[in-house]
Parts: structure tokens; C-alpha cells; sequence
């Protein structure tokens, strides 16, 4: 059996003249290999401009707790995370990084279709990984409770699921700050 190979040749037209006619002067690498930053020229007028590609993952649809079904919306988690993140020392890089790996979890996952229900875990145990009070924060509205003591015990429950939170706070107080982070 021969396999027959067919390349197709799109061109990239030059945004100012709109000539087909433009080459590629430079490439990088971007996010761990999941985006490429093309510089390039138009042949045509000189005109220099960027392009850049990006993996697009298929991410699965979701399953809502009344069981509507509902395309994932990146916008909306990235909400919820930049809230959490709110006057925490993390850059914009760092959550869309973090968001970029809850979407690579999902993606992994094979399925068509997940419960929300995993989706917040998911961006929970990221959000764990990366800021601890952002955690604590974004558990506080995602898991939407009536009052302090429901919350508390579903707090210790999901923190014993990745790790003790005391410790590390105590690893990060000794080279951040001289106050302690969280109290008892």
C-alpha cells in the first residue's frame, strides 16, 4: 500500500496590503511547546507583523448538577480564578498557565462530555498547587455554603485530599514574610 502525501499550502496574507505573498523571518517556542510566535515580513509592501499558533485542545462538554449540558467556556473559569486570585502575588502568566493545564486535564480525560462537578476539582487541586488562600477563596464561592461550619469541615476534608496546608504555608512564611499566614 503507497501513501500518498498532499500538502497544502495556505498562505498567510500581509494585514496591510493583503498580499499572499509574506515569509516567515522567525519562530519561537511559546508555553511549554503549545504555542508558536511567527514574525514575519510581507514581500510585497515590507510590512512586518506576528502571528501566532496555538494548540486548540478538544476540550469535553459539560455536565451541569441538573444535568443541562453546556460547552466548556474558558471565559467563565478563568472568572472564577482571576476572583480567587485577587490581590495574590500571582502573575497573569502564572493563572493562564494554570488554566491552560486544567484544560490539558480535561482534555486528557478522553471523554465527550464531564460532570462540572470534576471541572472545579480539577481547577481546585491546580489552584492548591499554586496559592493556597486563592484555594481557600475560590472553594469558599464554588462550593456555595449556607454556613461557616459546613464550610470549615468540607475545608479540612479537601485539604487532607492534597496535602497539608499548615506545612506549607510554614515553608513558604520562612522565606516571604516574618507574620505567620494563617492562624489557628
Amino acid at each position: 500500500m503507497q501513501c500518498i502525501h498532499i500538502m497544502l499550502k495556505i498562505d498567510m496574507y500581509c494585514p496591510s496590503c493583503q498580499t499572499p505573498n509574506t515569509k516567515v523571518i522567525d519562530s519561537r517556542h511559546l508555553s511549554d511547546g503549545l504555542a508558536v510566535r511567527r514574525r514575519r515580513a510581507c514581500l510585497n509592501c515590507d510590512f512586518r507583523y506576528t502571528t501566532y499558533e496555538k494548540l486548540q485542545l478538544q476540550v469535553p462538554a459539560l455536565v451541569k448538577n441538573d444535568k443541562r449540558r453546556e460547552p466548556y467556556n474558558r471565559e467563565k473559569i478563568s472568572k472564577g480564578i482571576n476572583k480567587a486570585c485577587q490581590k495574590r502575588p500571582l502573575t497573569t502568566a502564572q493563572i493562564n498557565r494554570l488554566i491552560d493545564d486544567v484544560e490539558m486535564t480535561l482534555s486528557q480525560m478522553n471523554n465527550i462530555e464531564v460532570p462540572a462537578k470534576i471541572v472545579g476539582e480539577v481547577v481546585m487541586e491546580k489552584l492548591y498547587e499554586l496559592d493556597p488562600v486563592a484555594y481557600v477563596r475560590y472553594a469558599s464561592f464554588y462550593w456555595n455554603f449556607k454556613d461557616i461550619d459546613g464550610f470549615i469541615e468540607s475545608l479540612q476534608k479537601s485539604i487532607g485530599q492534597f496535602g497539608n496546608l499548615k506545612e506549607k504555608f510554614l515553608l513558604n512564611k520562612d522565606s516571604t514574610s516574618e507574620k505567620p499566614s494563617i492562624q489557628q
